[in-house]
């Protein structure tokens, strides 16, 4: 078993690699398989940003990762004009939805109950098969409702402190 405990920079090679998921690129504890077939321990730290594509791992041999984004069943979101546009980001933000955000486009991961309110909304939807890389979120750091050992936990930097002026 190939086992990973660390992130490392960027390689100009590397030695096997990983299709997954965003559900299993958000995952600090998995097992999983190379492309090439073989078993995968991956032991990250917790409390990290998911794993990106194009990331790379140092696995306990030495040898280095990359990792991809496996093709997901997305929805690709259009608008007219980019009121529409926010106006569909805000309601998708609004019901917590992993949004991946480009140039005129948002992507979601394909949900008939969310496409009936974008297309409700005047968007429009197309089916698409691609790789998933949602917005990680302006606090970074994860989501957490934990309050057990949360003096050890380590939040991301505040962006504001209201009723602090400076």
């Amino acid at each position: 078993m190939l086992v990973i405990h660390e992130r490392t920079e960027a390689q100009a090679s590397w030695d096997e690699e990983l299709l997954l998921t965003f559900e299993a690129r958000s995952k600090s504890r998995l097992r999983c398989f190379t492309v090439k077939g073989e078993d995968v321990g991956l032991f990250l730290e917790r409390g990290q940003p998911p794993l990106r594509d194009g990331d790379f791992l140092k696995a306990q041999d030495g040898r280095v990762v990359r990792v991809r984004a496996r093709p997901e069943a997305l929805l690709h979101v259009t608008c007219a004009n980019a009121f529409e546009l926010t106006r569909a980001a805000y309601h998708l933000g609004n019901r917590h939805v992993a949004l991946q955000v480009g140039d005129g486009w948002l992507r979601l991961l394909d949900d008939y109950v969310l496409q009936a309110m974008l297309e409700q909304l005047g968007a429009r939807v197309e089916a698409v098969e691609a790789g998933f890389q949602p917005e990680h979120g302006a606090y970074g750091g994860g989501h957490h409702h934990s309050h057990q050992l949360e003096a050890d936990f380590n939040y991301a930097p505040r962006l504001h402190q209201f009723g602090v002026r400076r």
